[in-house]
């Protein structure tokens, strides 16, 4: 690989509960098993469940600040359908947004007067910044295999169809960051991923 390499952003948002800590973690080794210089941030937001959470990942052939700037971040995945337009300001003109289908309610929306946006209206917001948008069934996918918790992996995977890196750094890194009982289902997970950004 050609060891002058472009700095790419990635941010991580979601909510407590699912999983943005280990998704990062991944993804930076990822990057580092590929020949990177990668760095990441400490998550930041409520981590319990129910609150909002991001982390910044960043790749390049030598990375400062592990926190890409407003507006520079090249691929926003979205563990949460609404937490894609919340952090959409993040994405430069044109970025790539991955987007899990599952909807978590806000505080504002369980206790209070605010209603949950209808998902057009969400992608509305987002397909205003960029076309590159790809929904993908992670929760669902995951269910099917057995463990909700999957659902992270499943866009890594898809993720992972979108750079110059071997689906094999993504597997080691999977294989550093689980349990050891769970490895063969992040597997699964994984190429599910990357089978279903193959058909968008």
């Amino acid at each position: 690989m050609n060891k002058t390499k472009e700095t790419i952003n990635f941010l991580f948002v979601g909510v407590g509960g699912q999983g943005i800590l280990t998704a990062s973690d991944i993804a930076a080794e990822a990057g580092l098993r590929s020949g990177y210089d990668a760095k990441k941030s400490e998550v930041h937001g409520f981590s319990q469940r129910g609150g909002v959470v991001e982390s910044h990942v960043r790749w390049g052939e030598s990375v400062g600040s592990p926190t890409g700037e407003k507006g520079t971040v090249d691929y926003l995945i979205a563990t949460e359908t609404l937490e894609a337009a919340r952090w959409i300001e993040w994405l430069r003109p044109g970025g790539a947004v991955i987007i899990n289908q599952q909807h978590v309610a806000p505080m504002s929306a369980t206790v209070g007067d605010a209603t949950y946006p209808r998902d057009e209206e969400i992608l509305n917001v987002v397909r205003a910044r960029t076309d590159d948008v790809s929904e993908i069934p992670g929760l669902a996918t995951a269910e099917r295999l057995g463990n909700a918790r999957l659902a992270n992996t499943v866009l890594l995977g898809a993720l992972s169809t979108r750079l110059e890196t071997s689906p094999e750094h993504w597997l080691a890194a999977i294989e550093g960051n689980v349990p050891r009982k769970y490895i063969e289902l992040n597997h699964q997970a994984f190429e599910e991923g990357r089978n279903l950004a193959g058909e968008r």
